[in-house]
């Protein structure tokens, strides 16, 4: 499969699939780097670009940090084998900033871009290719989970109702899109200041419906002490 996917890379038939690694945060509601943290052994950005690199159908990685972590980063390329990425760049202020930059950096074969969090480090092969997939097919796609939890809209300290809880979902990453939609939806977030906290939000706002793919409940977000040390379990379960 994968020789036969080169051959049609090489005729121009296969898509060309980027991802976007964004590791420009500064960790404040965790106490401490969370992207230098070791999760088993590994620490947490290392583990994100390793499931990327061994990912078969990504061609592409683009790391987006901060400017004094570029060559701490881009060091990582040699020391853990990453052919795959191709750039490590400086993100911006706001979230969408980041991304865009990052996309930007992406080669111009890139026919499907995802953006994927770098404190996400348990994603899976299976995941980010099913993702990408439903993004071919569906122009934009991320994987999500129903939300266990009553939401309530709060305004004002008082609980004012209540959603249906069938109609909600929780969004992970990587948010794969079109590499022209992405670009666009982007680019138009930032001229308008759109207050995005992530990338789906960017698309919405073009009025673009996004398809939700089966989400992971082991594909956590590091970011309080408590996820590190669901992080470690979800570990040592998979080496079981």
């Amino acid at each position: 499969m994968a020789l036969y996917r080169k051959i049609l890379k090489k005729l121009g038939k296969a898509p060309y699939r980027a991802a976007v690694i964004v590791a420009a945060g500064s960790s404040t509601r965790l106490g401490q780097d969370k992207l230098t943290l070791q999760v088993g052994g590994a620490s947490v950005i290392e583990r994100t670009l390793t499931i990327f690199q061994v990912t078969a159908c990504i061609d592409e990685i683009v790391l987006v940090t901060r400017a004094d972590r570029i060559e701490e980063f881009a060091a990582l390329r040699d020391k853990l084998g990453l052919h795959k990425l191709s750039k490590v760049v400086v993100g911006g202020s706001t979230r969408a900033e980041s991304s865009l930059a990052g996309v930007l950096a992406v080669s111009s074969k890139a026919t499907v871009i995802g953006i994927h969090d770098a404190a996400r480090p348990l994603v899976t092969p299976d995941l980010i290719q099913a993702t990408y997939e439903a993004a071919e097919k569906h122009q934009a796609a991320v994987p999500t989970l129903p939300l266990k939890d009553t939401v309530k809209v709060l305004e004002e300290g008082y609980l004012v109702s209540t959603p249906p809880r069938e109609s909600l979902a929780a969004v992970q990453t990587p948010q794969v899109f079109q590499a022209d939609l992405i670009r666009a939806a982007l680019t138009e977030a930032i001229k308008n200041k759109l207050p995005i906290t992530d990338d789906c939000s960017a698309v919405e706002a073009l009025d673009m419906k996004i398809f939700a793919v089966e989400g992971s409940e082991e594909n956590i977000k590091i970011t309080t002490p408590p996820d590190v040390l669901l992080a470690e379990e979800i570990l040592r379960r998979r080496l079981q």
